[in-house]
């Protein structure tokens, strides 16, 4: 991604097979304009308070929606959550969590720091691009966003 204060679709996901088919899904729904993916949940905080190698991203700038996977490197995705969520400049990003982790208190915690939605990866590729579009249609689309 060339301008990063044009970025509307933030994917933090290590797993680089989960990155790449998210990123297949987002194309073949043609939603793939401007997105950016990184690795752990440091990375995606730097990103999104335009610090570290982002530091000269405007801060004012933000992404549509983040897809944010539970268990990450560095940072995990609740953490990650916790933070987006408790700032006010930050706190109205949807985040969306994409994972593959089916446990109940891990969807109990993200939806009380303030998930959006909370998404279990489907396994078959069909499944996820479908999952995707809906993901796409509905928070890139349908949803009215404060910017």
């Amino acid at each position: 991604m060339e301008n990063l204060n044009e970025v509307e679709i933030l994917i933090v996901e290590d797993n680089p097979l989960d990155a790449e088919m998210a990123l297949r899904a987002l194309k073949k729904n043609k939603l793939t304009n401007k997105v950016l993916v990184v690795g752990d949940g440091e990375e995606a905080l730097d990103f999104v308070f335009a610090r570290g190698k982002f530091d000269e991203r405007s801060r004012q700038s933000r992404p549509k929606i983040i897809l944010l996977d539970l268990k990450l490197p560095k940072i995990d995705g609740l953490d990650v959550l916790k933070e987006i969520k408790s700032h006010p400049e930050t706190k109205v990003i949807p985040v969306i969590m994409l994972t593959s982790s089916k446990e109940e208190s891990d969807l109990v915690k993200s939806y009380q720091l303030g998930v959006n939605s909370y998404i279990v990866k489907p396994v078959d590729f069909d499944k996820f691009v479908d999952a995707i579009r809906e993901i796409g249609f509905y928070w890139l689309l349908l949803n009215q966003q404060k910017r």
